[in-house]
């Protein structure tokens, strides 16, 4: 690099630095560290509602992920995956490798950190917040330590509920506490009903978007033709989860997506949590024939059951994605005429929000709404 563009690196750098101000308000940030990709995201958008709440720039975290050769696991930039701006319609935020390179070294500075939570974890008398993976790692990547533990209890982050947003300003004012930063996600498992729509503002990077834009147009002869996606949760871990629903019927994992946050529209069953294939066949068959679809996309974590599909609808070209990539996935589900989902999967869960969000329609596997009596 020469001198000349050096120079203009170092003015673009000094410009940037300035134009980011802090906030007054203060700031909160967090390890979205329970789970993976669909726990993260349902936790997600209940601290993007929080944050709004009370008034507050949300730091915009790395993603945590788990890759199966490494030891430990690794944080993925928030802008790989989605994009900062249509967030920014909806509330104040930043991206989290900006705020700790022009932010944090002023309004959180090394030696002054105070972290937060409910109560004391374990046996320590404080949050013990970097103990464990992904904890630790989580919070190495940024090169923080905590000084302090404070504990919010009896608190919620709901903020629709009045009291508390105004007791989290009370408690822990900006000019005290510039930063809020949790042990955990400020929201909650699965995603409360009222932050649901908020998924309109979760939008694919152009990376991810081009990507499954570039295998759609692959596997279609023409562009009118129709397309079904199906996510088949059908792995071991989920078998033996899905052994829970033969002791009990109540919401489990993501199921109120269908089956209602007060179960209004019926109960737990084993289909409805791990289908068998006799449900798949017939309900794939019903919807290839409603929409006239010619392709089924495939989504999956373990079987993929492309060739018992492909005998069994003849006329029908099944695929799935090349790469191992699960964001790749979830963008090509939401980009199809009609999807078929898992009601207890919170990657399914990602998929119906943001179908919902765009008019599209979805079915879950071994789904039947409850009849309800006129009175």
């Amino acid at each position: 690099m020469n001198s000349l563009a050096i120079l203009f690196s170092i003015i673009l750098s000094v410009v940037y630095s300035e134009e980011i101000q802090s906030d007054p308000n203060g700031y909160i940030i967090f390890c979205p560290c329970m789970g993976r990709f669909g726990n993260q995201m349902d936790q997600f958008l209940g601290a993007l509602a929080f944050a709004k709440g009370i008034g507050r720039t949300l730091v915009l975290p790395h993603l945590v992920e788990y890759p199966d050769r490494f030891s430990s696991s690794v944080q993925i930039p928030f802008q790989s995956y989605f994009k900062a701006e249509p967030l920014a319609e909806y509330t104040k935020v930043i991206l989290m490798d900006d705020f700790m390179k022009n932010l944090a070294p002023k309004v959180w500075p090394k030696g002054n950190r105070t972290v937060f939570c409910y109560m004391s974890r374990g046996n320590a008398n404080d949050c013990a917040a970097k103990d464990g993976n992904p904890f630790g790692p989580y919070w190495d990547k940024f090169g923080v330590d905590f000084d302090k533990s404070e504990f919010y209890a009896p608190l919620s982050f709901d903020p629709n509920f009045e009291k508390h947003r105004l007791e989290w300003k009370k408690r822990f004012p900006a000019e005290k506490y510039p930063v809020l930063a949790f042990t955990g996600a400020p929201g909650a498992f699965p995603v409360i009903e009222t932050n649901v729509p908020l998924q309109k503002y979760i939008k694919w990077s152009d990376m991810i978007d081009f990507k499954a834009d570039k295998f759609i147009n692959q596997f279609k002869n023409d562009p009118k033709e129709k397309f079904i996606a199906i996510h088949l949760r059908n792995g071991i871990d989920f078998k033996r989860a899905c052994e829970h629903v033969k002791t009990s019927k109540t919401n489990f994992f993501a199921s109120p997506q269908c089956l209602g946050y007060s179960q209004e529209n019926g109960e737990m069953t084993e289909e409805l949590c791990y289908p068998s294939e006799k449900t798949i066949f017939k309900q794939l068959g019903k919807a290839l024939k409603k929409y006239d679809a010619q392709y089924v996309y495939i989504a999956t974590d373990a079987e993929d059951m492309l060739v018992k599909l492909s005998k069994k609808f003849k006329n029908v070209k099944f695929t799935k994605y090349t790469e191992n990539n699960p964001h790749v996935d979830l963008c090509i589900l939401g980009k199809a005429d009609h999807a078929i989902v898992n009601c207890v999967s919170s990657f399914s869960a990602f998929v119906k929000r943001q179908r919902d969000s765009e008019n599209k329609t979805t079915e879950f596997w071994g789904f039947k709404a409850k009849k309800r009596t006129e009175l």
